[in-house]
């Protein structure tokens, strides 16, 4: 019953279907019926089958081209379990399963993203999705290899920056450009890939997106930070203070636009790979720069130290980000034949980042980032139903903040680990193993701070497939481990971008969890279902919250350490309930809830998403797509102190996608409609939610051409 191809050159897996959307997305990629596939494909740097990865989703083809946002975290808020930052357009990283920040990690090609954006909410990520071939999530205990600090799950993009086979014309030319009418987004972006010998391919790519403020229905603030906004106005109105009443009533009364979210965004890069039977090696070299703009909490004004000032303070402009990152990249195998070991493979990345934020014209702080993170992986061949991989990582960052409000001090980070993975097939029984050491040194000698953490993780899964009914059934447990991060030990200062006094606890342990899935996946000609629930239950978790007090002018926010637990769901189906005319007629939906509290009265953990449900249905063919979905976001009223409820919101989209000269024939034009009825939406999980509402009527236009 199991499937044993392993690509080498590639390191791509198969896996058993899951959501919904990801087999739509795959089936427009490759042009099959998805209904009558049982697979979907994920590259990874491990086995080419390990069923601990039962929440796993693969977004790509049409489906990736249509979501495609500015950030990575705005563009995958479709699949189950899967919410977004939010924090402004030009910022946006994932949230899997209400967990964000350092427990969701966001990897190109298997490594890490080796930028500042797990740092804080308003650091972008230095991703494109517009160079994205596909983008995979991955949930549950199999992502501790890639880090036992990943308890929520990884997000790996997956590019041709280091080309992954040998084209067989004279030349291979990717391209895709869009238009969205939400924030004047125009955007464009293109690959080609020339074999120069039977062995020997040059790749190169680059994209380039420009945005204008986002529109919006609507009042800007959220309707208890507005009318707490108009009753500063009336006071001010009382003291005699019309100028400063003025100012608050017209920030209360703002609507349709948010102010200062524009962005434009050009990223670069060329790769050379040699590719034999034997095994291959490839590099790349890319940059990315990106400036974007950062919306203005309304009230959080503090005063500035400057001498030429006689009152000390000075009039704030709006927050600008402009960021840079040159980075090169290596991915290497070597197949070892049939001995124990099948292959040997490595992944390598280097950056140097840079990110200022500016206030107005004057330059606030600026962060730099220089990092090297390093992977290698003996895959075992497969003996008697046995089969596995063993690995080691490595990671070495320096990062610096300067200026006056460089509220993390200048560190180093100095980690490596061990890991493993086993699988052993039993016929309708499989059982799974792996663990992982990671010992951590974290260092800053501004503030004489240096400490090591040794952490350890484990998962055991069991699966059980009775023949040929397409039925899966598993359970997972894991126990994961992860060191504080830099940002959580040593933050202590006012950060100008999200407007908030920043303050951690050099003296936090490790966060330990104890974790369990249950999953169930079915699977038929034109059918595939899939749940999963999970709970985690932590000791020493570390959370950031306000405190209700202010530190020069603005809210302080302090990381504090206690037990917490996690429980949720996930679903999703997709169904082809007819047939006809070359057609077929598909509904599908996903569902996904976390609840999330700290123990001992601590009340809930703070931004956890609430309840959602999103449901479509759609006609396929091999030369048209149609579909229509309606997203319900339930209201979140279970909040933590300081912390806003948020209200629920239903959306309607409805997309269409053509392909012209059929499925093989290389064109697909795409055209979307989302939020048809202009609601006012925010994402509970966003840090600004009350300030920067979800985009209004969006009308998308792109093409896709591969030749």
């Amino acid at each position: 019953m199991s499937h044993h191809k392993f690509l080498t050159s590639a390191a791509i897996i198969l896996l058993p279907a899951s959501p919904a959307f990801a087999q739509s997305a795959q089936q427009a990629e490759t042009g099959d019926d998805f209904h009558n596939d049982d697979a979907i494909v994920v590259t990874a740097p491990y086995v080419d089958r390990i069923d601990i990865l039962a929440g796993t989703s693969v977004l790509t083809g049409d489906q990736l081209t249509q979501d495609l946002r500015g950030q990575i975290g705005d563009s995958l808020t479709k699949l189950p379990g899967v919410s977004s930052t939010s924090f402004a357009p030009g910022s946006s990283r994932p949230v899997l399963r209400g967990f964000q920040g350092p427990r969701v990690r966001v990897l190109t090609d298997g490594i890490g993203s080796l930028d500042a954006s797990n740092t804080s909410v308003d650091h972008a990520v230095t991703i494109d999705p517009l160079t994205a071939q596909s983008v995979e999530v991955l949930r549950g205990p199999a992502v501790l290899l890639f880090g036992g600090d990943a308890i929520g799950g990884a997000v790996n993009v997956i590019d041709k920056r280091i080309p992954r086979d040998v084209p067989d014309e004279a030349f291979h030319l990717d391209a895709v450009g869009g238009f969205g009418s939400a924030a004047n987004d125009w955007s464009l972006g293109g690959s080609l890939d020339v074999p120069l010998t039977d062995s020997l391919v040059f790749h190169i790519n680059g994209s380039y997106r420009n945005t204008d403020d986002l529109d919006i229905p609507g009042f800007v603030l959220a309707p208890e930070l507005r009318s707490e906004v108009l009753a500063q106005a009336a006071e001010e109105t009382e003291e005699g203070n019309l100028d400063e009443a003025a100012e608050l009533t017209e920030t209360a009364n703002q609507r349709g636009t948010v102010f200062n979210t524009a962005s434009e965004t050009i990223n670069a890069s060329t790769g050379l790979a040699y590719i034999t039977d034997g095994g291959h090696i490839g590099f790349s070299v890319s940059y990315y720069d990106t400036d974007y703009g950062v919306p203005s909490r309304p009230g959080a004004e503090h005063a500035h130290e400057d001498g030429d000032d006689d009152d000390g303070e000075e009039e704030e402009g709006p927050v600008t980000i402009g960021l840079e990152q040159f980075r090169a990249d290596l991915r290497a195998g070597v197949n070892l034949g049939d001995g124990f070991f099948e292959s040997l493979n490595l992944r390598a990345g280097y950056s140097d980042y840079e990110h200022t934020e500016f206030e107005g014209d004057e330059v606030g702080t600026v962060f730099e980032v220089e990092g090297i993170e390093a992977r290698a992986e003996l895959v075992q061949n497969e003996r008697n139903g046995w089969r596995g991989v063993i690995g080691t990582q490595l990671l070495v960052r320096d990062f610096n903040a300067i200026g006056a409000e460089a509220f993390v001090p200048k560190n180093s980070i100095e980690s490596w680990a061990l890991f493993t993975v086993q699988e052993i097939d039993l016929g309708n029984f499989e059982v799974e193993a792996a663990a992982r050491f990671d010992h951590a040194d974290i260092s800053s000698s501004i503030v004489n701070f240096d400490r090591n953490f040794d952490s350890f993780s484990g998962a055991l899964g069991f699966a059980y497939a009775p023949d040929d009914n397409g039925l899966r059934l598993g359970l997972n447990l894991s126990r994961s481990e992860r060191a504080p991060s830099a940002e959580e030990l040593l933050s202590d200062g006012p950060h100008i971008a999200t407007q908030a006094f920043e303050i951690g606890n050099p003296n936090f342990t490790t966060e330990k969890s104890w974790g369990g899935e249950l999953y169930a996946r079915w699977s038929s000609e034109d059918a595939q279902l899939s749940a999963t629930v999970y709970a985690n239950f932590f000791d020493d978790y570390i959370f950031e919250t306000e405190t209700g007090e202010e530190e020069d002018g603005l809210p302080v926010f302090q990381f504090f350490q206690e037990d917490a637990t996690y429980y949720g769901f996930e679903a999703s189906a997709s169904v082809v309930f007819a047939r006809a005319g070359g057609f077929a007629f598909v509904t599908d939906g996903v569902a996904d809830y976390v609840r999330a509290k700290i123990k001992d009265g601590g009340g809930p953990v703070p931004r956890i998403p609430p309840l959602r449900l999103l449901g479509g249905i759609g006609a396929q063919s091999d030369s048209l797509d149609l579909r229509a979905e309606l997203e319900w976001s339930d209201s979140q009223n279970r909040v933590s102190a300081f912390e806003t409820p948020t209200d629920s919101f239903t959306m309607v989209n409805a997309s269409a996608a053509w392909r012209p000269l059929g499925k093989d024939g290389g064109v697909t034009l795409l055209a979307s409609a989302n939020n048809i009825f202009d609601v006012n939406a925010r994402r509970h999980a966003s840090f600004t939610k009350d300030f920067v509402p979800l985009a209004g009527r969006d009308i998308r236009i792109s093409a896709k051409f591969s030749f």
